[in-house]
């Protein structure tokens, strides 16, 4: 693909995508809060309407009553505001820039051949088939073991997370797998929606239509889908973000971090949660906090051994045009970092050594076969000219 396209086409698309998550899961996590906060209705009418809980909230300027109903009202209410295409928009421009980021350029990005020798279509074959297969396992696990205990479910389930992870990263290039990972549970998101939470609406809706009691349990299916969600979104947002920081994807047991950190972040929606419900479990946050500078001292790259031969710059030079200047050069270099003569190249010394050397993040996929006495030789004339 054209790299101009490619840019075009990665704003438009990474902007529809950003802007349909942040409605997507703002809704999701004030409904859960809602729920959370619920109160007892005070006006016995509302108890004897069917009102479970109530709850007073001030924004904007004003103050806002929101009732909720153990199954439904009497009559249909109109209009009756629906919550599923900013689940939908999100997917669908999510996948959308899997395929024009990685898809198209599978050889460079998704591919790389020191992790798995795979041909681009095999790469794409299995990313596609791994979204598909996340869902089903997921969807099994959730009518068997969920249907006995949630708690089970939420270990099993942290499990085989654990072992997608894993098992990205023996596919993949290393910023792919996680975004693998962060696409999978994305997958199962929008699917709870799409095949879970909308069809256990419809059936209520249709219910109130047919004056006749609703089936409870797939409202509550449709609850526990819905809890699932709030707790898979930041792991989500975590892959999304952590693209752009190789000392992690590019870290030795990836994998392991991941899970690590998709655990942090799911007890911290356990402690805002708690709040909502009126608790302050003040021990998550302050074992989150431990956890996060654990994992940063642990991901900290190791310091390049001092050499006392000094490193011309004609040396390095072909390096970097042979390995990064292909692609970073012209008004399309990624994130504008142009390495095509020495002052672009000492500006942005720090960045190659951190990418290049450090991690080996970069080239992607060593897709320009960098060796590692090149990686050496990097290192060592940019400590030089430091």
């Amino acid at each position: 693909m054209d790299p101009y396209l490619r840019d075009v086409l990665d704003v438009c698309l990474r902007l529809l995508h950003v802007t349909a998550a942040i409605a997507w899961i703002g809704a999701s996590f004030y409904f859960v809060r809602l729920d959370l906060a619920l109160r007892p209705p005070k006006d016995a009418r509302d108890a004897e309407a069917g009102v479970a809980g109530e709850f007073w909230g001030v924004h904007g300027g004003g103050l806002y009553h929101s009732q909720k109903y153990r199954l439904a009202p009497r009559e249909m209410p109109e209009p009756l505001h629906w919550f599923k295409w900013e689940a939908y928009t999100t997917w669908l421009s999510g996948f959308a820039l899997l395929v024009v980021l990685y898809y198209f350029d599978a050889d460079v990005r998704l591919v790389d051949p020191a992790v798995a020798d795979l041909a681009a279509w095999s790469a794409i074959a299995l990313s596609i088939g791994g979204l598909a297969a996340g869902w089903v396992v997921y969807d099994v696990l959730c009518r068997t073991v969920g249907e006995r205990s949630q708690a089970a479910l939420a270990v099993v389930g942290t499990g085989l997370v654990a072992l997608a992870a894993w098992g990205s990263s023996e596919l993949f290039a290393a910023r792919a797998a996680y975004l693998q990972v962060g696409a999978m549970l994305g997958t199962i998101m929008v699917a709870n929606v799409l095949l879970v939470i909308i069809p256990a609406h419809r059936r209520l809706v249709r219910a109130m239509e047919e004056k006749r009691e609703p089936d409870a349990a797939y409202l509550l299916r449709a609850k526990d889908r819905s809890v699932h969600n709030n707790y898979l979104t930041l792991p989500v947002l975590f892959t999304m973000l952590i693209a752009h920081f190789a000392f992690v994807f590019g870290a030795d047991d990836a994998w392991l971090v991941f899970v690590l950190v998709a655990v942090l972040t799911a007890l911290i929606r356990v402690f805002f949660n708690r709040w909502h419900t009126g608790r302050r479990v003040w021990w998550i946050p302050v074992a989150a906090t431990v956890g996060v500078v654990a994992l940063a001292l642990w991901l900290r790259p190791d310091e390049q051994p001092a050499q006392t031969e000094p490193v011309p710059f004609a040396v390095i030079q072909p390096i970097v045009e042979q390995r990064c200047a292909t692609c970073h050069q012209g008004a399309s270099a990624p994130l504008g970092v142009q390495l095509e003569t020495e002052a672009q190249i000492k500006a942005h010394a720090d960045d190659v050594e951190r990418q290049a050397v450090l991690t080996r993040a970069m080239p992607p996929g060593n897709a320009t076969s960098m060796t590692e006495e090149e990686r050496e030789l990097l290192g060592t004339w940019i400590a030089q000219s430091g």
